[in-house]
């Protein structure tokens, strides 16, 4: 197995670390630092950090090193506003329903809930995110199935997977996701897409860390 380039492990190890918010909001990443945790030199970490700036993960400063942004509240507005606007238009492009996908979409809600019976949070978060990409995919726009990765990327700094750990929360998740199937299978467009509202909307409140 080829190792991967230096600069992509260098931007995988920060991205990774800056989602997962082992790199906080506010703290200052040196290009030494990196270099020597990846065990790379320092160009691979400069063409790391010009790309991570250009996700808006970080700002980077000549000579001081790269700054992690802190997550404020017009991003986590932007985000699901964006979301909002990806996924009403492909539930939409999803009705009529090919019998593959509400097969599909089934089975992750299946799944879903065995893993929340067994308590395994991580896969309850992982099938939650496989559902609304197997939507949007199915739209056919591989430009958008790209941004709609960034998005969720982007949301996991949120911290929107960690608010889903309660039980009452991941109950609602799936009830949701079941509704939004039923309306998919049964080719209510208009209920379909106001499912994805509603469901978008309740993250969004999580998110601002309010409650509705």
């Amino acid at each position: 197995m080829t190792a991967a380039p230096a600069a992509e492990r260098v931007y995988t190890h920060i991205k990774r670390a800056v989602l997962d918010r082992r790199y906080e909001g506010g703290t200052l990443l040196t290009e030494g630092e990196l270099a020597e945790a990846v065990g790379v030199s320092r160009t691979p970490v400069r063409e790391a950090l010009l790309k991570l700036e250009m996700e808006g993960l970080l700002k980077l400063y000549p000579k001081k090193g790269a700054l992690v942004l802190a997550v404020s509240a017009q991003e986590i507005s932007d985000v699901i506003e964006t979301r909002l606007l990806v996924e009403e238009f492909a539930v939409r492009r999803a009705v009529p329903a090919p019998a593959p996908l509400v097969e599909r979409l089934q089975d992750l809600v299946d799944r879903q809930k065995l893993h929340a019976e067994a308590g395994d949070l991580a896969a309850v978060a992982a099938t939650d995110r496989a559902f609304h990409a197997e939507i949007v995919r199915n739209a056919g726009n591989e430009i958008l199935s790209r941004l709609y990765d960034q998005l969720r990327d982007r949301q996991l700094r949120m911290g929107v997977a960690l608010m889903h750990a309660q039980p009452e929360r991941i109950t609602k998740n799936i009830t949701e996701h079941a509704e939004m199937l039923e309306a998919i299978r049964a080719g209510d467009t208009e209920r379909a897409a106001g499912c994805v509202h509603q469901h978008l909307t309740w993250v969004k409140v999580l998110a601002r860390g309010e409650e509705r």
